[in-house]
């Protein structure tokens, strides 16, 4: 029996394969548990690490640093592919004041750790640890360590300590911001207000017009559009009882009807540009498009082939080749308006409209094989990583400061992901991953980094905890948990009017926690929430990522 304890207890590869592997797997299971309806989820298997690591279980160091990077690496990149595509846009009016609102509560959070770091004389390294677990930002600790280390390299025990801080006040930054919501919501209601409407206001919006301006009779259509700075999709013209896809040069005439694809906001635009808009209500579900005339289908075609991704839309001349007409792209879940100057990619998914034939041939242009999505784009991730740890390794002199600056490990993928996310379909590569691959390379990364993590820095977690440094870490974590979140959220619905749905989905994706999110959707009948968490999220988390490493930087 000598071999069983040889492989289990003595520091080797397959032993520390071992010991990640049941770590993980005790910690995810655990992650199921709710309490008062709330959980941890993977955070369980930085717990279960610590626990193991406190009973005396040891591991090879260097397979046990390599995994714990490697993993960090996996799930900051592929975090950044999956935030890129939504990065940009959510700049966009709607998000401006969302994005600005996140950004202040990363603010305030990060100015009051600094003040209670020359108050209560906790050292830097651990109120960057504190800070890490009281907003449940696992990325933004993996960057304070890299920095510290980058600065220090011997200073071995800070970055345990730092774990070790984060682990105490995580679970107190997944309440806090919930009892934080629970306080914003009884002196801000569930009503929608401004905020609401101007997200309704961005969505793509159908309607029926009747050409009644004589300013455009005679004109074709594409002479038309040049007396409006807005940008609308005529998907069908009925003329005499008879249905046709007009083309940029069908001629409007005097009682044409059309069925026009715009956003919310410019109806009252298209309604000056061609005469009346009609009553008909083209927005519900209960419309079978297919059927509105027989020799004209509606149909959703996929974007499989590579040859496309990165293509502007008019350059392919669907319209003119096939007499089809793209009324709609949905992105990421997300409709956007079909104009000439937008670039496909891999993924999205076209509604095109037009003779069944005329369809189908289009359909073989954009790919529409389904099956071609499931499989991975493993060059993107491999090169992407690459490219992330290469970059994240240069040095950058800054002027005042000693030590360059690198952005590491984490700072170096996530910004690689994000760009590549947004970017690569421009230069012709691949990055489309599904949902469910992207989720679970993510998932991997961040248990593969946690479990590490707790292993690491689990040995003295206890007697930490149970003293007075301990207890003044548990203060500072609950203030840097519920502050700056009830603060920045009083501001958002006093004075910018922000609706709590809104408000709470932006102040848990500042904080980078979806189990505060969880509850908030909880609170409220729409998706509010998650549309304003998507939004604020990818800017919040970079942010919060760099920011921790300069902080370090220069303090040094």
């Amino acid at each position: 029996m000598n071999w069983i304890q040889e492989i289990l207890c003595e520091p080797s590869v397959v032993q520390t394969v071992i010991v990640l592997a049941t770590v993980s797997a005790v910690g995810i299971y655990l992650g199921k548990i709710k309490i008062f309806g709330i959980s941890l989820g993977v955070t369980f298997v930085f717990f279960a690490g610590i626990v193991a690591s406190h009973f005396g279980v040891r591991v090879n160091r260097d397979m046990l640093a390599f995994a714990q990077n490697f993993g960090l690496m996996v799930f900051i990149y592929t975090l950044g592919l999956q935030v890129g595509p939504g990065f940009l846009s959510s700049f966009k009016t709607g998000g401006i004041k969302l994005n600005m609102l996140s950004l202040g509560v990363v603010l305030a959070g990060t100015l009051m750790a600094l003040g209670l770091c020359l108050i209560t004389n906790v050292p830097l390294s651990d109120m960057m640890g504190l800070l890490s677990g009281a907003v449940t930002n696992t990325p933004m600790l993996g960057a304070a360590q890299q920095a510290l280390m980058q600065v220090d390299p011997e200073n071995t025990k800070g970055v345990t300590d730092m774990a070790l801080a984060c682990a105490v006040t995580y679970p107190l930054g997944v309440i806090g911001v919930i009892l934080a919501i629970i306080t914003l919501r009884r002196f801000s209601g569930t009503g929608k207000g401004k905020q609401n409407r101007d997200e309704n206001a961005s969505k793509t919006y159908v309607a029926e017009f009747l050409v009644s301006n004589p300013a455009i009779f005679g004109k074709s259509i594409k002479e038309a559009m040049r007396l409006t700075d807005r940008h609308f999709v005529i998907s069908r013209l009925w003329r005499n009882g008879k249905v046709c896809i007009p083309t940029s040069e069908t001629r409007l005439m005097k009682g044409d009807q059309l069925l026009v694809v715009s956003v919310r906001a410019d109806v009252e635009k298209a309604t000056a540009l061609f005469g009346e808009q009609e009553d008909g209500d083209w927005n519900k579900e209960g419309i079978d498009w297919n059927a509105i005339d027989s020799q004209l289908i509606s149909r959703r075609i996929l974007v499989t082939r590579n040859r496309i991704n990165g293509v502007k839309l008019g350059s392919l001349k669907l319209r003119n080749l096939y007499g089809v007409n793209i009324t709609r792209i949905n992105r990421a879940g997300i409709d956007l308006l079909a104009s000439p100057d937008l670039h496909l990619q891999v993924g999205d998914k076209l509604t095109i409209v037009g003779e069944a034939n005329a369809v189908a041939n289009a359909g073989k242009i954009l790919g529409d094989e389904a099956k071609r999505l499931n499989k991975p784009n493993l060059l993107a991730i491999f090169v992407g990583l690459a490219v992330g740890v290469f970059i994240g390794a240069i040095p950058f002199s800054i002027p005042g400061m000693s030590t360059p600056v690198k952005l590491g490990i984490a700072g170096g993928p996530i910004i690689v992901g994000i760009l590549m996310g947004a970017f690569g379909p421009r230069i012709h590569l691949t990055t489309y991953t599904t949902e469910s691959a992207n989720l679970m390379m993510r998932e991997f990364g961040l248990v593969l980094y946690l479990a590490g993590l707790g292993l690491d820095s689990g040995e003295h977690f206890f007697e930490t905890v149970f003293r007075t440094e301990g207890l003044v870490w548990i203060a500072i974590g609950f203030a840097l948990a519920i502050v700056p979140v009830l603060l920045v959220g009083w501001i958002a619905s006093r004075f910018f009017k922000v609706d709590y749905a809104h408000n709470v989905g932006m102040l848990c994706g500042s904080m980078a926690n979806p189990m505060a999110l969880n509850y908030a959707n909880t609170t409220v009948t729409g998706d509010e929430p998650s549309v304003a968490y998507a939004t604020v999220y990818p800017l919040s988390i970079f942010v919060r990522v760099i920011t921790a490493q300069l902080i370090l930087l220069f303090a040094a």
